[in-house]
């Protein structure tokens, strides 16, 4: 499939509405979602993107489709240890674990006329789902080859994504849902949150439950774990905020905080930042809306040790999405209503980049491309790139460039020759 290009930050469009989207290498984008259950036609499943940039902008090529049957897929995350890759999206009441593996193939003549396995991998199976046969893969472009009878031979990379593990995250009596997964850096723990308010803590990759938690009254909306993976957050539709001890599954706090004119507010996205200058302080970066009218909405940055705000930045619209880069020096955040996306330099909450409407509908996911992941990072002329989806079916990206410097010795020389042409014209003057 031929590289999707940049069309005013659209990166490439899908046939069904996104819902969540995942960093899963440095170069590769996962994207899930569907319509449903119902007969409406709309496939459900997620699709991985390749992205690249070509010296002028980012190009997205399709790597692979996995569908996903009746089961949307409204929520995901992966984790790459360098070795082996891993998927885990949430399909309705279920948590589906998936292996990630790569394959080497020549291609000629369009036909696959070798291959080579790179990183088979396996996991105990202790519960099979009933579609386990393969995704169907596109291929990536890596080299072109001429034999001694001029065929050219083309040797692409295939992403095999097979079903493994899966497990019942979400217990809800009226409509069980997993709404939220997150795997801790270190990639030792799982933590899932649904429709009943529990909090579930899992040991990955092996998903054997470890703490059941009875967080929150109402229907989880985020959770993450902290850089050094001691703590997790959650937020839910009770308009609580709890830090967690993983080790423990003991309450460690509340996040409180008092609303300007006593209207009512409830928390939306909650992300750790993954890299800190100050290591002696943990940050937390919460989304927080007003409940009713057009009241602003805030980005607010909390210290945990002290339970206090530090930072904040108003919006004047609903936010629906939070996303951290991997470096810790920017914030982005999507609108609920003008599908806009801002990017915020991360320790002052000012403002970088504003797109305003990005998407036609609500921002469902951000994710900033990684400095830190496996692999090159991808080389272009911008200090920060985010990419985000929507329900609109676009997946786009939005990027600052870098902010270009001039030299330190031809600033010198500058001020030297404009130091001596002013001595030249006050002789001239007779001054």
């Amino acid at each position: 499939m031929p590289p999707r290009r940049n069309n005013c930050g659209l990166l490439a469009r899908v046939n069904f509405p996104l819902y969540t989207l995942q960093m899963l290498t440095s170069r590769h984008i996962l994207v899930g979602g569907g319509g449903g259950s119902s007969k409406t036609g709309v496939a459900n499943g997620f699709e991985i993107f390749e992205l690249s940039h070509n010296g002028t902008q980012f190009v997205a090529e399709e790597v692979t489709r996995h569908e996903t049957g009746p089961s949307v897929v409204m929520n995901c995350t992966a984790y790459n240890d360098g070795r082996r890759t891993w998927i885990t999206a949430g399909q309705e009441s279920h948590c589906q674990l998936y292996n990630v593996n790569t394959r080497v193939v020549t291609v000629e003549n369009g036909e696959v006329v070798k291959e080579t396995d790179s990183g088979k991998q396996g996991l105990r199976h202790r519960k099979s789902t009933e579609n386990t046969e393969e995704s169907n893969a596109s291929r990536e472009r890596i080299e072109e080859i001429k034999d001694d009878n001029s065929n050219i031979k083309t040797k692409k990379l295939q992403l095999i994504v097979k079903p493994s593990d899966s497990v019942q995250t979400d217990f809800s009596e009226e409509e069980p849902l997993q709404r939220i997964v997150r795997i801790s850096l270190d990639g030792k723990y799982m933590a899932t949150g649904g429709t009943d308010g529990h909090i579930r803590l899992w040991k990955f990759p092996q998903l054997q439950l470890l703490h059941d938690l009875n967080a929150h009254t109402k229907e989880i909306d985020d959770i993450d774990f902290s850089l050094d993976g001691v703590l997790i957050a959650s937020i839910a539709k009770d308009g609580k905020a709890f830090l967690w001890n993983v080790n423990s599954g003991s309450k460690y706090k509340e996040l409180t905080w008092s609303p300007p004119n006593g209207l009512k507010y409830m928390y939306k996205r909650c992300r750790f930042p993954k890299l800190v200058e100050d290591k002696s302080k943990t940050q937390l970066f919460m989304l927080s809306n007003a409940v009713v009218g057009k009241n602003v909405s805030f980005l607010q940055m909390w210290d945990i040790d002290s339970g206090n705000i530090v930072k904040v930045a108003p919006y004047y619209e609903t936010l629906s999405a939070l996303a951290v880069s991997d470096d810790g020096k920017f914030v982005a955040v999507g609108t609920m209503f003008s599908g806009s996306v801002d990017i915020y330099v991360a320790f002052s909450l000012r403002r970088a980049l504003h797109v305003p409407g990005a998407h036609s509908m609500f921002v469902t996911g951000l994710e900033f491309l990684p400095t830190k992941l496996d692999g090159p990072a991808i080389t272009s002329n911008t200090e920060t790139a985010v990419v985000s989806i929507s329900v609109d079916n676009k997946i786009c990206i939005h990027s600052i460039p870098f902010r270009h410097t001039l030299p330190f010795w031809f600033v010198t020389i500058v001020i030297i020759l404009s130091i001596c042409a002013a001595f030249i014209f006050c002789s001239y003057l007779g001054i």
